[in-house]
């Protein structure tokens, strides 16, 4: 059997099992943790914790379903070439059956008693040069193509493995999302239990919820690219949060910078990390309407910049598409699309 080529496992499934590894700590410790054992001074804490924690499960989420997208179309690819080759290797088989009948009804003689009693022997000779060339062509050519479906049905095996991997990968990273999902609601209750004067400090505190139009200070994308996924972006203002989704009618973090990039005939990739690398990198300094803003060392949060230190997100489960600080998380990295 010939080489054939592998499907290079992606830098998901390198980092799949460190990823669930650190989301099944996190989760251990979490339940450990009653969640009315919290004192008050500490419940800020305790949320934005569980809001970093969702948004990096939601992250992982994304990447593992893209990858299996990715996966699935690359196996559907190779089973139509496997068709393919297997309607020429029938057609072929079919030709060679033929012949071989043919040969077979010609001569049970002996080649050179048919070429001895041949009324034209130079006939009778360019005759069966010509079957051996045919035959030998033929021969080749199915032995190349009984290769080339061998190594197609490894490819199909190989990638049937990967992708029955992901879809494990993707199924446990799902269960941990519902884990942090009851984690947010628990801390929502903690909230609501908490006196108004408290809820509302800690309003004040976090990403407080604003879709009305701050002071942009006059601020102008620098290309109409910009400017249409800026506009999208504002559009989008108000709408939920939602686990997973692009939209339209509702947005995670990477989600929406993937839908608004999408109205300027961008595509970015779909998970926050990959959007850091979408660009160039530029000081927070010249960030410029349309770049996009990725906050912690892991990106695990993004939004868009539109002008005098303010962005458009996602915030997180529960807060509608809004404007907030460009300050507002720490880490800021600032891509230029």
């Amino acid at each position: 059997m010939g080489s054939h080529r592998r499907l290079v496992p992606s830098g998901f499934d390198r980092g799949a099992s460190a990823a669930l590894c650190v989301l099944s700590a996190t989760a251990a410790a979490l339940a450990a943790v009653p969640a009315s054992a919290v004192p008050h001074d500490d419940t800020r804490a305790e949320v934005d914790r569980l809001y970093e924690q969702a948004e990096q499960a939601t992250e992982a989420y994304n990447k593992a379903d893209e990858r299996a997208d990715t996966l699935r179309k690359q196996v559907s690819t190779a089973q139509d070439r496997i068709a393919r080759q297997q309607e020429r290797i029938n057609s072929m088989r079919e030709a060679l059956g033929s012949l071989a009948g043919a040969q077979y009804r010609a001569g049970g003689l002996d080649p050179s008693l048919a070429l001895l009693f041949s009324d034209d022997p130079d006939d009778y000779l360019d005759k069966a040069a010509a079957l051996d060339r045919i035959s030998a062509h033929q021969a080749g050519e199915l032995k190349d193509l009984q290769e080339a479906m061998r190594e197609l049905t490894q490819e199909r095996l190989e990638a049937a493995g990967q992708l029955s991997e992901l879809e494990k990968s993707r199924k446990a990273v799902a269960t941990h999302k519902r884990t942090v999902e009851k984690k947010l609601a628990k801390a929502r209750e903690l909230l609501n239990s908490l006196p108004s004067a408290e809820r509302a400090a800690y309003d004040r505190a976090s990403r407080s919820g604003r879709a009305d139009m701050p002071d942009l200070g006059g601020a102008v994308p620098p290309n109409a690219r910009a400017g249409a996924a800026v506009a999208a972006a504002r559009g989008a203002l108000g709408k939920p949060y939602v686990w997973g989704s692009t939209g339209p009618s509702g947005f995670d973090c990477s989600g929406l910078m993937v839908w608004s990039y999408r109205q300027a005939g961008v595509s970015l990739p779909r998970t926050s990390q990959a959007q850091r690398h979408a660009g160039r990198q530029v000081p927070l300094s010249q960030a410029q309407p349309g770049d996009l803003v990725t906050y912690r060392s892991d990106a695990s949060h993004v939004g868009m910049y539109v002008g005098n230190g303010q962005v458009i997100h996602a915030p997180y489960p529960g807060a509608p598409v809004r404007y907030d600080p460009v300050g507002m998380m720490p880490g800021a990295t600032v891509t230029r699309v």
